[in-house]
């Protein structure tokens, strides 16, 4: 992490879970994503975590989000895995409760992090193949790559594609 340069506005929230007779405790502040950077998961699956950042100087990983299981997108041709995470930025949504994802061939994908120790997958859109592919390096996979997200404060969610353009959704909650 950078410098924090208004430290009175950093907030950490924090959990508490009791596993049997073990109980646990974190704050979370960080979520990493691993961006994808190989076709068809050339390097391995990529993965999204949750870090628990009480003691700066040793972030924890607590959790893994979710990966998108429900087609082989290793096998859908191009990239597959996290690549941008929606900032909670003045001007946008700011939840401490979802995280917004984008997973190049697996679209759009929202996590639950309220158990922060659970994640858990709470809605998802993987756009329709593209009509038409940008790419312009040899004999790109047709197929979607999600690359950012942004959402509004009204919960409209811009997604973008590097080969099927724009898709405006609206999140519309529990």
């Amino acid at each position: 992490m950078g410098a924090v340069s208004n430290p009175d506005t950093v907030v950490l929230r924090c959990y508490a879970l009791q596993r049997g007779d073990r109980a646990f405790a974190c704050c979370l502040d960080l979520a990493l994503a691993d961006e994808a950077t190989s076709a068809n998961c050339a390097n391995g699956i990529a993965y999204t975590w949750l870090i628990d950042v009480r003691e700066p100087a040793n972030p924890v990983s607590i959790a893994t989000l979710p990966t998108p299981a429900e087609d082989d997108f290793c096998a859908k041709g191009a990239k597959f895995g996290p690549h941008n995470l929606h900032e909670n930025r003045p001007g946008s949504m700011q939840s401490e409760d979802l995280i917004f994802a984008t997973y190049h061939n697996a679209g759009l994908r929202i996590y639950d992090i309220r158990n922060a120790f659970e994640p858990t997958q709470v809605g998802y859109f993987v756009p329709p193949p593209p009509e038409k592919i940008v790419d312009q390096r040899p004999n790109p996979a047709k197929v979607i790559q999600s690359c950012d997200v942004f959402v509004d404060t009204e919960g409209l969610m811009y997604l973008t594609d590097t080969n099927a353009g724009l898709y405006i959704l609206q999140y519309e909650g529990e």
